[in-house]
């Protein structure tokens, strides 16, 4: 069989060729790397101070969330999914203030006061802990990917004196495909990771 020139050549640029594939594999391996890095630490920002040592036998109560946002009933959606939380990680001992004591409506929202009614309501349900924040984000961005953003700070109180224990604040953000429900729901997890049942 005959060898041509252009056989001779082409024999010659193979190992470039290789060299060149497998640099390139390389460098968009990082890049994924980057991004995703970048993609997954832009999307969630959050502060959380030590959660309190707390007992296995002590009552909690889920206080009003205000909503300080444009959306309506953004604090009692945050207040379901809080509750959700903390029942699934093992709080059973864990009630949820009545109805009548938040006058969160589709078009008033919630006022402090309504956390002070609750908390007095604690007081007289005996419970130990209860759980309050508020709701300062809760929309889909404006724009062409719509995102979903939520904000929200949690505090838990002493029921007793009054006293803020523990407080956590966060933001995040997810993809345009999510849902602000699915987008506050991963917050609050994180927000709440802290506290565990003692």
């Amino acid at each position: 069989m005959k060898h041509t020139t252009e056989d001779s050549r082409e024999n010659a640029m193979t190992p470039l060729i290789n060299t060149m594939k497998a640099g390139r594999r390389r460098w968009l391996a990082l890049a994924a790397g980057v991004g995703a890095a970048l993609a997954l630490s832009a999307c969630a920002v959050v502060d959380s101070a030590r959660a309190p040592a707390t007992s296995a036998s002590d009552a909690w109560v889920v206080l009003p969330i205000v909503n300080y946002t444009e959306t309506p009933q953004a604090g009692l959606r945050a207040e379901t999914i809080a509750a959700s939380i903390l029942k699934a990680r093992g709080f059973s001992n864990l009630k949820q203030y009545p109805a009548n004591l938040n006058s969160e409506s589709l078009f008033e929202p919630a006022e402090r006061e309504a956390v002070s009614r609750a908390l007095d309501w604690a007081r007289g349900e005996k419970a130990r802990y209860a759980l309050t924040g508020a709701v300062d984000e809760w929309r889909y961005k404006v724009g062409v990917d719509g995102e979903p953003a939520v904000g929200i700070t949690l505090q838990v109180i002493d029921v007793q004196t009054g006293n803020v224990i523990w407080s956590a604040a966060g933001s995040r953000t997810g993809w345009s495909r999510d849902a602000v429900s699915a987008v506050a729901q991963k917050l609050l997890r994180e927000l709440l990771s802290p506290l565990r049942r003692g």
